[in-house]
Protein backbone atom coordinates (compact mmCIF):
# COMPACT_ATOMS: atom_id res chain seq x y z
CA UNK A 1 0.00 0.00 0.00
CA UNK A 2 1.23 3.47 -0.85
CA UNK A 3 1.16 5.46 2.40
CA UNK A 4 2.55 8.69 0.92
CA UNK A 5 -0.72 10.29 -0.31
CA UNK A 6 -2.42 9.65 3.03
CA UNK A 7 0.52 10.97 5.06
CA UNK A 8 0.56 14.08 2.89
CA UNK A 9 -3.16 14.51 3.50
CA UNK A 10 -2.60 14.26 7.29
CA UNK A 11 0.12 16.92 7.03
CA UNK A 12 -2.24 19.08 4.96
CA UNK A 13 -4.88 18.79 7.70
CA UNK A 14 -2.24 19.82 10.26
CA UNK A 15 -1.43 22.88 8.18
CA UNK A 16 -5.13 23.76 7.99
CA UNK A 17 -5.44 23.49 11.79
CA UNK A 18 -2.48 25.83 12.17
CA UNK A 19 -3.95 28.31 9.67
CA UNK A 20 -7.14 28.37 11.77
CA UNK A 21 -5.10 29.26 14.85
CA UNK A 22 -4.81 25.81 16.39
CA UNK A 23 -1.95 23.42 17.00
CA UNK A 24 -0.60 21.77 13.81
CA UNK A 25 -1.94 18.22 13.90
CA UNK A 26 -4.15 16.30 11.47
CA UNK A 27 -5.40 12.73 11.17
CA UNK A 28 -7.48 10.61 8.84
CA UNK A 29 -9.00 7.17 8.70
CA UNK A 30 -8.48 5.15 5.53
CA UNK A 31 -10.30 2.01 4.42
CA UNK A 32 -9.42 0.20 1.19
CA UNK A 33 -7.01 3.01 0.28
CA UNK A 34 -9.83 5.61 0.51
CA UNK A 35 -10.23 8.37 3.10
CA UNK A 36 -13.42 7.83 5.06
CA UNK A 37 -12.99 10.40 7.86
CA UNK A 38 -10.62 13.20 8.77
CA UNK A 39 -10.04 15.51 11.71
CA UNK A 40 -7.87 18.41 12.77
CA UNK A 41 -6.62 19.52 16.13
CA UNK A 42 -9.10 21.79 17.92
CA UNK A 43 -7.52 22.25 21.35
CA UNK A 44 -7.29 26.03 21.22
CA UNK A 45 -10.48 26.72 19.28
CA UNK A 46 -12.63 24.49 21.50
CA UNK A 47 -10.65 25.31 24.65
CA UNK A 48 -10.37 21.58 25.39
CA UNK A 49 -6.95 19.99 25.88
CA UNK A 50 -8.29 16.58 24.80
CA UNK A 51 -9.26 17.72 21.30
CA UNK A 52 -6.19 16.36 19.57
CA UNK A 53 -6.69 15.41 15.93
CA UNK A 54 -6.57 11.69 16.71
CA UNK A 55 -9.03 12.04 19.60
CA UNK A 56 -11.40 14.02 17.39
CA UNK A 57 -11.07 11.33 14.71
CA UNK A 58 -11.75 8.47 17.12
CA UNK A 59 -14.84 10.25 18.50
CA UNK A 60 -16.13 10.90 15.00
CA UNK A 61 -15.43 7.31 13.92
CA UNK A 62 -17.40 5.88 16.85
CA UNK A 63 -20.32 8.20 16.05
CA UNK A 64 -20.40 7.42 12.33
CA UNK A 65 -18.89 3.98 11.66
CA UNK A 66 -19.34 0.40 12.78
CA UNK A 67 -16.72 -1.24 14.98
CA UNK A 68 -15.80 -3.61 12.15
CA UNK A 69 -15.12 -0.74 9.74
CA UNK A 70 -13.02 0.99 12.39
CA UNK A 71 -11.04 -2.21 13.00
CA UNK A 72 -10.36 -2.66 9.29
CA UNK A 73 -9.15 0.95 8.85
CA UNK A 74 -5.73 2.56 9.03
CA UNK A 75 -5.20 5.75 11.01
CA UNK A 76 -2.79 8.21 9.38
CA UNK A 77 -1.49 11.08 11.44
CA UNK A 78 0.81 14.02 10.81
CA UNK A 79 2.69 13.40 14.07
CA UNK A 80 3.16 10.27 16.14
CA UNK A 81 0.30 9.95 18.65
CA UNK A 82 0.80 11.16 22.22
CA UNK A 83 0.03 8.81 25.14
CA UNK A 84 -3.58 10.03 25.45
CA UNK A 85 -4.24 9.50 21.75
CA UNK A 86 -2.42 6.18 21.76
CA UNK A 87 -4.83 4.95 24.43
CA UNK A 88 -7.87 6.22 22.53
CA UNK A 89 -6.66 4.61 19.31
CA UNK A 90 -6.10 1.29 21.08
CA UNK A 91 -9.45 1.28 22.88
CA UNK A 92 -11.25 2.30 19.67
CA UNK A 93 -10.14 -0.92 17.97
CA UNK A 94 -7.85 0.63 15.37
CA UNK A 95 -4.88 -1.69 14.89
CA UNK A 96 -2.81 0.13 12.25
CA UNK A 97 -1.22 3.57 12.70
CA UNK A 98 1.01 5.38 10.21
CA UNK A 99 2.67 8.66 11.17
CA UNK A 100 4.96 11.29 9.67
CA UNK A 101 6.85 13.26 12.35
CA UNK A 102 8.03 11.35 15.43
CA UNK A 103 6.92 12.26 18.95
CA UNK A 104 10.55 12.25 20.05
CA UNK A 105 11.48 14.86 17.44
CA UNK A 106 8.40 16.93 18.26
CA UNK A 107 9.40 16.80 21.93
CA UNK A 108 12.81 18.23 21.07
CA UNK A 109 11.22 20.98 18.99
CA UNK A 110 8.51 21.84 21.55
CA UNK A 111 10.61 21.21 24.66
CA UNK A 112 8.17 18.52 25.78
CA UNK A 113 9.51 15.44 27.53
CA UNK A 114 6.12 13.77 28.11
CA UNK A 115 5.70 12.17 24.70
CA UNK A 116 7.61 9.22 23.36
CA UNK A 117 7.20 6.36 20.91
CA UNK A 118 3.57 5.22 20.79
CA UNK A 119 4.76 1.68 20.09
CA UNK A 120 5.96 1.42 23.71
CA UNK A 121 2.34 1.67 24.92
CA UNK A 122 0.85 -0.35 22.08
CA UNK A 123 3.35 -3.17 22.70
CA UNK A 124 2.09 -3.62 26.28
CA UNK A 125 -1.23 -4.98 25.03
CA UNK A 126 -2.00 -8.54 23.96
CA UNK A 127 -3.79 -7.24 20.86
CA UNK A 128 -1.00 -5.84 18.73
CA UNK A 129 -1.20 -2.53 16.88
CA UNK A 130 1.00 -2.11 13.84
CA UNK A 131 2.91 1.19 13.85
CA UNK A 132 4.64 2.50 10.73
CA UNK A 133 6.71 5.65 10.71
CA UNK A 134 8.18 8.09 10.49
CA UNK A 135 7.26 8.60 6.84
CA UNK A 136 8.04 11.91 5.12
CA UNK A 137 9.35 13.17 8.46
CA UNK A 138 10.83 16.33 6.98
CA UNK A 139 7.45 17.32 5.50
CA UNK A 140 5.80 16.54 8.82
CA UNK A 141 8.37 18.62 10.69
CA UNK A 142 7.86 21.67 8.47
CA UNK A 143 4.26 22.19 9.60
CA UNK A 144 5.58 22.65 13.17
CA UNK A 145 8.43 25.04 12.31
CA UNK A 146 8.18 28.25 14.30
CA UNK A 147 4.94 27.25 15.99
CA UNK A 148 6.16 25.95 19.35
CA UNK A 149 8.64 28.75 19.93
CA UNK A 150 5.89 31.32 19.43
CA UNK A 151 3.24 29.90 21.79
CA UNK A 152 2.77 30.12 25.49
CA UNK A 153 1.81 26.69 26.74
Amino acid sequence: MDHLPHIRRAIELAALARERGDEPFGALLVLDNREILCAENSVRLARDPTNHAEMNLVRKAWQELSPSVIADSILYTSTEPCPMCTGAIFWSGIRRVVFSFSAEDLGKMANDKFCGPCSVLFNRAEQKTEVIGPILAEEGRRVHEGFWSSVNR
